[in-house]
């Protein structure tokens, strides 16, 4: 069992297994969205507990609480306490802290974002893999008002986290704003002064904030592998634009006079080209904003414009526009990558 001090606080960080775990002989105050005793809580000790491979989905579902014992008694804790399930893994953990003054805020995070989600959006699954579970322990004195603020802050940290590394929905190829079974408990010790504020511009809010950010996303790129530097080929099959998808749009076009698996493998290769993988990400992300009804005064005729934009890679003559209409692409992504084509083929 690995056991250290929590930086500058009277409580513990426990790593066994499985599980890790945040105790305190002093009762912690809790606010947490955890799947066992969550809500508004005092308790001695806090549980993120990895599901064991192997381990049955039937079993999890129909008794989550039997995992749940099984995993706090291998850290010595019984009763009094909170836990979070994730199927992330405990080793993939960061852990981040940072002080100002008398105040120290810790946070520890386990992030999978396989199954990422863009809240408000229609979501058929009850149940995924990719689970962001965080830990945030404040060795201060927040009033119970404050904490929820700093709950709230800490999930806007999370979603930051998810932007700068450009996660997308499972479901819908949009920005991801989470997973479908995130979970966050937030604690203090209510040590020194009363702290009122912990919204993002708050002393307390900007350390919470800054810790969860960065702990979140050292987390993922340890879970998921080299997330950042991620191919273009890849950044548009999170879009749910994969090369398979392109190829099969652009075989509807006669006058390129090529198959499907043609197309397939002349797409690889163009990807594969640092100008025009480039190029196309840039015409991603004009159509992001465009799907986004963020259209900007200046590109209010998109499909003149994403034409311009399009003939910026090809010298050839624009091809008869009904053609290109068979093509159901986003306006930028399909004038860049016909220009490409047609210089290509």
């Amino acid at each position: 069992m690995k056991q250290t001090d929590l930086v500058n606080t009277p409580a513990k960080l426990i790593v066994e297994d499985n599980v890790i775990a945040i105790t305190s002989d002093k009762g912690l105050t809790t606010v947490s969205s955890a799947i066992f005793n969550g809500g508004f809580k005092i308790v001695n000790a806090i549980l993120n507990i990895q599901v064991p491979e192997g381990y049955s989905d039937i079993d999890l579902h129909e008794d989550p609480m039997r995992l749940v014992k099984l995993s706090s008694a291998k850290v010595g804790v019984h009763n009094n306490y909170l836990a979070m399930i994730t199927a992330a893994k405990i080793k993939n953990m960061h852990h981040v802290v940072k002080s100002d003054g008398n105040l120290t805020v810790n946070v520890v995070a386990t992030a999978g974002a396989s199954h990422g989600e863009s809240a408000g959006e229609p979501i058929d699954a009850e149940h995924a893999l990719g689970t962001i579970n965080v830990i945030v322990v404040i060795h201060g004195n927040p009033t119970d008002s404050c904490l929820v603020a700093a709950f709230v802050t800490a999930t806007e940290a999370k979603t930051a986290a998810l932007n700068d590394l450009d996660v997308r929905s499972r479901y819908s190829g949009e920005t991801a704003t989470g997973t479908i079974t995130d979970s966050l408990s937030v604690a203090t010790t209510n040590a020194g002064d009363t702290i009122e504020l912990g919204g993002p511009a708050s002393k307390l809010g900007q350390l919470v904030a800054a810790c969860v950010r960065e702990a979140v996303k050292e987390a993922i790129q340890k879970q998921d592998g080299t997330l950042p530097s991620r191919s273009v080929a890849m950044r548009l099959k999170a879009r749910q634009l994969p090369v398979e998808k392109l190829a099969s749009e652009f075989a509807r076009i006669k006058s390129l006079n090529v198959d499907y698996m043609t197309l397939v493998s002349k797409l690889n290769s163009i990807l594969s080209d640092p100008l025009y993988a480039s190029f196309l990400l840039a015409a991603a992300k004009l159509d992001d904003d465009i799907r986004k009804g963020l259209v900007p005064s200046e590109l209010r005729d998109v499909e003149g414009v994403s034409e311009r934009f399009g003939n910026l890679i090809s010298e050839h003559k624009p091809q008869a526009k009904s053609e290109l209409d068979r093509v159901d692409l986003p306006p930028f992504l399909k004038q860049a990558l016909f220009s490409i084509l047609r210089t290509e083929i």
